[in-house]
């Protein structure tokens, strides 16, 4: 099937998944930070223990495989639409609580529990069973979904908390977050996919054994937890930081979105590439670039074209990890066990993410300062690269295309 013709039979799928990762985890992941100021005004807690709450992406270590496992088993479909009941309910829960330190990251964590399976952790699997000449170019697509929607949201629901407070704020992502999952998984509902489901869902502990001691999977999951010891910046302290740089509130609010903006530019420029050029060199290239912003924002300057330019860096970076990840997945292993696979990997992901928030709540209780925390990852990013590019040249795998060929007859009709 060519390149082209495989958009226009798996259009359709596409748009559903696109629509269902950008209301998903992705609306929490984008918006957090724009609370950070009001939540830590109203109930008196301090940066550092704000900073606590990427912490609780251990979690998600044991999380992960098992929402992986239960993806592959069960479906899509019905993973989707257990994890977006959990998301909505989780916004709205947000909006009623009353203050407790402990209760928001309660709150937070049972979200993030279930909320994975609003994820890429779901929908790169359905987008790689009818993808394979332009994988790179789809999963580039779907991925730029939760970027785009934090884009857009991002400057309406800061002004939505300016004008009618923080509770608001939740509520509008609880209804925004229930109408996204609705409009997805009635998408979903109309494709068929039994027999081929049966299949895939084949399981071989050995089987598994064997994967996860080889040198790309080691590598995958070391490099993945590397590059992401930053996360807590982009899940909930980009605000802040900025406004640490003399900038305003509201141009912190638009920086934000700019952060986003360059996530979506990252996941198009090296999705395409992923088609075209080889991924273990896209991803040295793609995910060293943050080291530069992260430095940039260390320095003690005060210009805002300057230090949006340094969130646009570390956005495009953060766009390509998610093509990147998802596409050398399906590449280095078998589509049988897709999920299960990118959830060990992706625990690499949100490991780092909880290290990486226990380093910047000490070293910001010690200094005050997230100057030093930026130097640590600016050195993490490229040391996660480095393991990326030693995964090698990805073999053409290309199984599982009679299956998928069925998958693509069934959408079309």
């Amino acid at each position: 099937m060519t390149y082209f013709k495989e958009f226009k039979i798996n259009w359709y799928v596409l748009l559903a998944t696109f629509i269902g990762i950008s209301t998903g985890n992705a609306l929490s992941h984008y918006t957090l930070s724009l609370f950070a100021p009001e939540l830590i005004s109203e109930f008196g807690w301090t940066r550092a223990q704000f900073a606590l709450v990427g912490t609780l992406q251990i979690i998600s270590v044991v999380a992960l495989p098992i929402a992986g496992r239960f993806t592959d088993r069960f479906g899509a479909r019905i993973a989707v639409v257990v994890g977006f009941f959990a998301i909505s309910l989780g916004f709205f829960w947000f909006s009623i609580m009353s203050g407790s330190l402990t209760e928001f990251f309660v709150i937070w964590g049972l979200q993030h529990i279930f909320g994975v399976l609003t994820t890429s952790l779901v929908f790169t699997r359905v987008v790689v069973e009818r993808f394979d000449r332009a994988r790179g170019s789809s999963l580039s697509l779907l991925m730029m979904g939760p970027p785009l929607s934090g884009a857009i949201v991002a400057p309406i629901l800061g002004s939505l908390i300016a004008a009618e407070g923080w509770r608001v704020g939740f509520i509008a992502l609880g209804l925004a977050s229930a109408l996204g999952g609705l409009i997805c998984v009635s998408m979903m509902g109309r494709k068929k996919r039994e027999a081929p489901k049966k299949e895939l869902a084949q399981f071989d502990r050995a089987e598994l054994m064997a994967i996860v001691r080889t040198r790309a999977f080691l590598l995958l999951v070391g490099g993945m937890f590397l590059i992401n010891i930053p996360q807590v910046l982009a899940a909930s302290q980009i605000k802040l930081v900025v406004m640490a740089n003399g900038i305003s509130d509201q141009m912190a609010t638009w920086m934000v979105s700019l952060y986003a903006v360059g996530v979506i530019l990252g996941r198009l420029t090296f999705g395409l590439a992923l088609d075209r050029i080889r991924a273990d060199l896209v991803a040295l290239i793609a995910l060293s670039l943050p080291a530069i912003g992260y430095v940039v924002l260390a320095m003690p300057l005060e210009a805002a074209w300057f230090i949006g330019g340094a969130i646009i860096i570390v956005g495009v970076a953060q766009g390509a990890e998610g093509d990147i990840g998802a596409y050398m997945v399906s590449r280095h292993f078998s589509l049988k066990n897709y999920s299960l696979i990118l959830g060990f990997v992706k625990t690499g992901l949100d490991a780092g993410g909880a290290i990486g928030a226990l380093v910047l709540s000490f070293t910001l209780a010690s200094t005050g300062s997230y100057n030093s925390f930026l130097y640590i990852v600016a050195v993490s990013s490229v040391l996660g690269a480095i393991c990326f590019f030693l995964t090698g040249q990805a073999p053409d795998n290309s199984e599982n295309l009679d299956n998928k060929t069925d998958l693509d007859n069934q959408t079309a009709t």
